[in-house]
């Protein structure tokens, strides 16, 4: 504690450096100077990359784009500024007078006084050229340089603020944060598709295993919440993790992130189901309201040009068989294209983990999946199986009694009723802005065969 007040006292007790006595130009976002109210002439200062540059015989026109917003500022300068090196793509420092805009197009414009080129871009080379709308699948082969274009711009703002959002949810619902581990020895889903993880031959090691044991990249942050759900109530986590699936589909990625989350003394499907609702909606909510500019570009030009899937009405499945893509995407079809739950699947089809609803014939678990318009399952979730003999059992038939021993230490040592949920976050932004790829989502997707970068 003494510690901490040293420190606090000596973060008190810092100046800033003396103010120059010459009046310096105010920094400014493009955001921020878009968004000014009262455009008079105060100097500013912008900094950002070159989207367009019109030259007139008199007047020199760019528009300048820092990756606060979609929109960019138009910058007027005197003809007179060698417009050589502004070229599409260079990234430049401008300062000047922000005043009022004589054009209908933007509100406000930047008046230049000096225009300084920090980097110079060759046009001619550069991969993305200026006015020509570029397929998502030509962007992935520049993992490093994508990120420049208007669509991903747009993609990684709403990804930025979902991210925030979600926080704020578990934050002012009483979550506590939890940074589960990346490094594991347990297989969440037990489906065997892991990465194992061990040291590069350059360094030795002394015993089999830089552990002693196995360990892989996580599938799943759950097991490990519910350890941390026998002390807080309410927990979350959101993080990455990992599928050595050989796939290459729209669906899948080698990496991706989870928001998981358990809930203690929790006993019905219905309070999970309100936690996950209120999740998805709050995130959805914010990221339309915040982003608005961003989701429509999305929804004009990305959305539409997507292959609509019609589905056949057939008979979904034989009581046992599990759901596969194409009958999800049909139930929430049939259901008028709305976010649709589905609980109570059979047991055989589940982990060890899942509640046993004890309802023979059909023999079923607590589980429930939130499957959503145009990417099928986006929430699975259960009530775990707290009853000590119960879950014994299920571990001795699949032969994991030894390696989960802990798991049932869990539920001798004041084990209380509790349930949880796992998101696919990029499936998630997938719903909100109608992208079809999973892979244009993520800053760096990883898949077989590709780890550009």
């Amino acid at each position: 504690m003494f510690g901490a007040r040293c420190l606090l006292r000596a973060l008190r007790s810092c100046s800033s450096a003396p103010c120059p006595r010459h009046k310096l130009s105010a920094k400014l976002s493009v955001r921020d100077a878009l968004g000014a109210q009262n455009a008079s002439g105060e100097r500013v200062k912008v900094q950002g990359w070159i989207r367009s540059v019109r030259s007139q015989k008199e007047v020199l026109f760019l528009h300048v784009n820092d990756g606060s917003s979609l929109e960019s500022l138009q910058v007027v300068a005197d003809s007179s500024f060698d417009s050589r090196e502004l070229t599409f793509g260079s990234s430049v420092e401008v300062q000047g007078q922000l005043v009022k805009s004589l054009s209908k197009r933007q509100n406000v414009e930047l008046k230049a006084e000096k225009i300084e080129v920090v980097g110079n871009c060759d046009a001619k080379a550069f991969p993305f050229k200026y006015k020509e709308r570029h397929p998502l699948e030509y962007l992935r082969q520049y993992p490093h340089l994508r990120c420049r274009t208007n669509v991903q711009g747009s993609i990684l703002r709403v990804r930025s603020e979902a991210t925030a959002a979600i926080h704020s949810f578990f934050k002012d619902s009483g979550f506590v944060h939890i940074h589960t581990p990346v490094i594991t020895s347990n297989d969440c889903e037990g489906a065997g598709e892991l990465f194992q993880v061990k040291p590069s031959s350059k360094i030795k090691v002394p015993e089999e295993n830089f552990f002693n044991i196995p360990v892989f990249l996580t599938v799943s942050g759950q097991l490990h919440l519910e350890v941390m759900s026998g002390a807080f109530t309410q927990v979350f986590t959101f993080g990455p993790t990992f599928r050595a699936e050989n796939s290459q589909s729209r669906r899948h990625l080698a990496e991706f992130y989870m928001v998981e989350a358990e809930i203690s003394f929790l006993e019905s499907l219905q309070d999970l189901m309100q936690v996950m609702e209120g999740l998805f909606k709050t995130t959805t909510m914010t990221v339309l309201s915040n982003c608005p500019e961003d989701v429509e570009l999305c929804h004009k030009f990305i959305a539409p040009g997507q292959k609509i899937r019609t589905y056949a009405k057939k008979q979904l499945s034989n009581w046992g068989a599990d759901l596969h893509t194409e009958h999800e995407k049909y139930l929430v079809k049939h259901c008028g294209d709305i976010p649709v739950f589905v609980i109570n699947y059979p047991l055989a089809l589940k982990p060890f983990y899942m509640r046993d609803n004890e309802d023979s014939p059909q023999h079923t678990v607590a589980a429930v999946d939130l499957l959503v318009p145009g990417v099928g399952e986006l929430f699975g979730g259960s009530l775990r199986e707290e009853r000590y003999h119960f879950l014994e059992q299920r571990l001795a038939r699949s032969g994991l009694t030894e390696a989960y021993q802990w798991y049932l230490d869990l539920r001798r040592f004041g084990s209380v009723p509790h349930g949880g949920f796992g998101m696919g976050f990029e499936r998630c932004l997938q719903c909100i802005l109608g992208i079809d790829n999973i892979k244009d989502v993520i800053p760096f997707p990883r898949f077989t065969h590709s780890c550009l970068l």
